[in-house]
């Protein structure tokens, strides 16, 4: 927010983007804290805030370095951007499918109809067969049917090697994640790092790419593993199949989330355990649909995680050159 109220003002002394980023980095921050005024709090007043001493390259050294910065910093905001579109896209997409039922009609669907005329209209909304499923209180498509998660996917509960045992932190080998609380869809770092053996000799197991994980305690939270990684006590994670992929499994279990949180228990840390994941009704729907959908819907999920790995790596660069090029 601070670079977007930043005015383009520039002078021989000073240019804006540059200032935008000096005044967030470490060493203008040794300034403040060497400067501040200790009372209940340390603070500084709009006196002492004035008379601060600037460090400054040239000015034409200054705009390079601040076009450099803002550059990466514009380019970070406009993959989450893109994102945030992709994502609407894929949820809709999802909820058109698998929700209101209206995925468009197969050749062979239209043909079993006797209207081949309907090809590629949705299916609900132009009349395709609709049987009520007593378990799942609801109509579905006819020769579609119901399941759970236990029964449909390998389901894993993490595990936390002991700390005590350093030969299970070092040497660092296998990707490892605290918890399941990831701010962005895909998970392309890891939080730590354990060793092979004490992935052996813990609960954890190594969960390979693609996996969905859910977060079980506190706040729910639904994320895509681009990343091997194995995964603490506080973790749940579900293995794609051959036929459903993290691209059905994700929406499915994004739109699962405010059941779950309902049915948390424990006063202090609320939790559902993975026997409550387990047993989450969903609909199975046939092949071809899926098949159909998964085409559809798993490029979008690639060129967000593309973007997220792009944003990882472009802040990994930002923070490399912002204390040198800062000082």
């Amino acid at each position: 927010g601070f670079l977007k109220r930043l005015r383009p003002i520039q002078t021989d002394v000073a240019y804006h983007k540059f200032m935008a980023f000096y005044l967030r980095s470490p060493l203008f921050r040794k300034a403040m804290d060497n400067n501040a005024v200790m009372t209940l709090r340390c603070s500084l007043n709009e006196q002492i805030f004035s008379y601060l001493d600037l460090l400054l390259p040239d000015f034409d050294q200054q705009v390079k370095i601040g076009d450099l910065l803002h550059l990466i910093y514009a380019k970070l905001e406009l993959n989450k951007r893109i994102n945030e579109e992709l994502e609407g896209m894929a949820k809709l997409l999802y909820d058109y499918w698998f929700v209101q039922f209206d995925f468009p009609i197969t050749a062979d669907q239209a043909a079993a109809m006797g209207k081949p005329k309907l090809e590629g209209k949705p299916y609900r909304a132009s009349g395709g067969k609709m049987t009520y499923n007593e378990t799942l209180k609801r109509e579905i498509p006819e020769e579609w049917r119901h399941s759970t998660i236990g029964e449909t996917f390998k389901t894993h509960l993490g595990g936390t090697p002991s700390r005590e045992n350093e030969e299970f932190w070092t040497p660092a080998q296998v990707n490892w994640l605290s918890s399941g609380e990831n701010p962005s869809t895909f998970v392309v770092a890891p939080d730590e790092q354990i060793s092979k053996l004490g992935l052996q000799n813990s609960p954890a197991r190594l969960l390979p790419v693609g996996t969905v994980i859910l977060s079980i305690v506190r706040h729910l939270r639904a994320s895509i593993l681009g990343i091997e990684a194995a995964t603490n006590q506080s973790v749940v994670g579900i293995v794609e199949t051959e036929t459903f992929k993290h691209c059905f499994i994700y929406p499915y279990l994004v739109r699962e989330i405010p059941r779950l949180m309902v049915l948390r228990t424990g006063a202090q840390q609320p939790h559902i355990n993975k026997g409550v994941l387990d047993a989450s009704l969903l609909v199975v729907p046939d092949e071809s649909t899926l098949e159909a959908y998964t085409s559809l819907a798993a490029p979008l999920f690639l060129k967000i995680k593309n973007h997220h790995q792009q944003n990882w790596e472009l802040t990994k660069l930002r923070d490399w050159l912002l204390p040198m090029l800062m000082n």
